[in-house]
């Protein structure tokens, strides 16, 4: 009985295939819809004339001696605040002159400091933060001017600025009291979370351009796999008792679905990870620790529908990518019925996706290429900053004026650095 039920899904999933009548073909092939609306202006905008940025020049501690240390910083997912820093040097917004600047930049590589196994350590972060600012705000007077309301950090933790991987300890340090003023743009985004401020630009988490660049197969390779993961469900190591990891979400599909046909589910992560994800129609993007990671980039980047399984996430370059019609969002408690919602979708409505998905500046807006490409996320922040500008209102202090308190925040984080 068992083996006919699965015959009969099979079956019923193969009907759907043929049903959407070409979709494989038009998702992989070379046929776009263009982004309609304002969206499709912002991602195609350039940011050039439209700001200036100054860079300060730390010492090489900050930033050159950490990544020369361990050059692994520069492949893990966390690297968007090197290649950003690389990117702003050469770039035509760049301004030596900071009495013309409209932003200051300050390039603190605050998650190079990783364990043997790869995973960054953000114990340092904080010291190493209020260290920089410490440096900018004696050595220059623009710090001071405003406290950090003109200032832009690049903060790609887990958990942005709270500078911690497990949710629960990253809510109680909160945010680093003296970015409070400053713009933190990081990859981290939830709604009503304290570790994202208003006015933060949420950002893609770093995925090697050249790598995945070397994984592509042939535009007219059919997409016969319906849903692929490839991840933890569990994480017996941070959450023995289980339940709190992904709160729950990835263990919920693990259990409804290991043995569903329709879903090509595993721990496993083959060497062709890449080429799969090219033959799927949808690619899971459950939470995990934090709500965001790698595999929503690799999704737009090989065309294959995000299913976004994370409540409240601020996704990158929300206002200028339209999520919504590219991807599908499921809420974590329907988990269980994620056949179903999947199945219901009209054929018409996945060929749509999976036309904007091939849109190539929806994949460049997603990626950190080097050298740097037009509407790539490097100008994708930068446009981000831009319309910023002119401040809304005056962020100047006045004469003495202080508002930062510099002693806040746990004591190990006032230790020196």
């Amino acid at each position: 009985m068992k083996d006919f039920r699965w015959a009969f899904v099979k079956l019923f999933y193969f009907a759907f295939l043929l049903r959407i009548g070409g979709a494989v073909e038009l998702g992989r092939g070379q046929q776009t819809e263009r982004i309609s609306g304002s969206a499709g202006d912002v991602l195609e905008d350039d940011p050039v004339g439209r700001l200036k940025v100054f860079v300060y020049e730390l010492p090489s501690k900050y930033n050159k001696k950490i990544l020369q240390k361990d050059p692994r910083c520069l492949t893990h997912m966390f690297a968007a605040e090197i290649y950003m820093h690389r990117f702003l040097l050469a770039s035509p917004v760049r301004t030596l002159n900071p009495e013309e600047a409209d932003w200051f930049y300050t390039p603190v590589y605050t998650t190079c400091d990783l364990t043997p196994n790869g995973l960054p350590l953000p114990f340092k972060s904080p010291r190493m933060m209020r260290s920089a600012i410490q440096l900018i705000s004696s050595n220059w007077p623009y710090w001071n001017r405003t406290e950090g309301a003109d200032h832009f950090f690049i903060v790609p933790h887990d958990f942005g600025a709270c500078f911690h991987y497990l949710e629960e300890k990253a809510i109680e340090r909160g945010i680093l009291t003296l970015l409070q003023r400053a713009t933190l743009v990081q990859t981290f985004g939830q709604r009503n979370h304290v570790c994202l401020k208003d006015g933060s630009i949420t950002i893609p988490p770093f995925a090697p351009p050249q790598k995945m660049q070397a994984h592509l197969i042939p535009p007219d390779t059919p997409r016969s796999i319906f849903v692929y993961f490839r991840g933890l469900f569990y994480d017996v190591g941070n959450d023995p008792e289980g339940g709190y990891y992904a709160r729950g979400a990835r263990a919920a599909v693990w259990e409804n679905f290991k043995n569903n046909p329709l879903f090509d589910i595993s721990t496993e992560h083959p060497t062709t990870y890449y080429e799969d994800m090219q033959r799927a129609i949808f690619c899971l993007c459950p939470l995990g620790w934090a709500p965001w990671s790698p595999r929503l980039v690799e999704a737009v980047i090989f065309g294959c529908i995000p299913v976004i399984i994370a409540d409240d996430i601020v996704l990158p370059f929300a206002d200028a990518i339209p999520w919504e019609e590219i991807g599908v969002f499921v809420d974590e408690n329907n988990v269980p019925s994620l056949d179903t919602i999947l199945t219901s979708i009209p054929p018409e409505v996945i060929l749509r996706k999976q036309r904007l998905l091939a849109n190539p500046s929806m994949k460049q807006a997603m990626l950190f290429p080097q050298p740097a490409q037009p509407g790539d996320a490097f100008h994708q922040i930068l446009n981000g900053l831009a319309r910023k500008l002119p401040y809304e209102i005056s962020i100047s202090l006045k004469a003495g004026e202080k508002i930062l308190n510099w002693t806040a925040g746990p004591v190990g984080d006032l230790k020196p650095w």
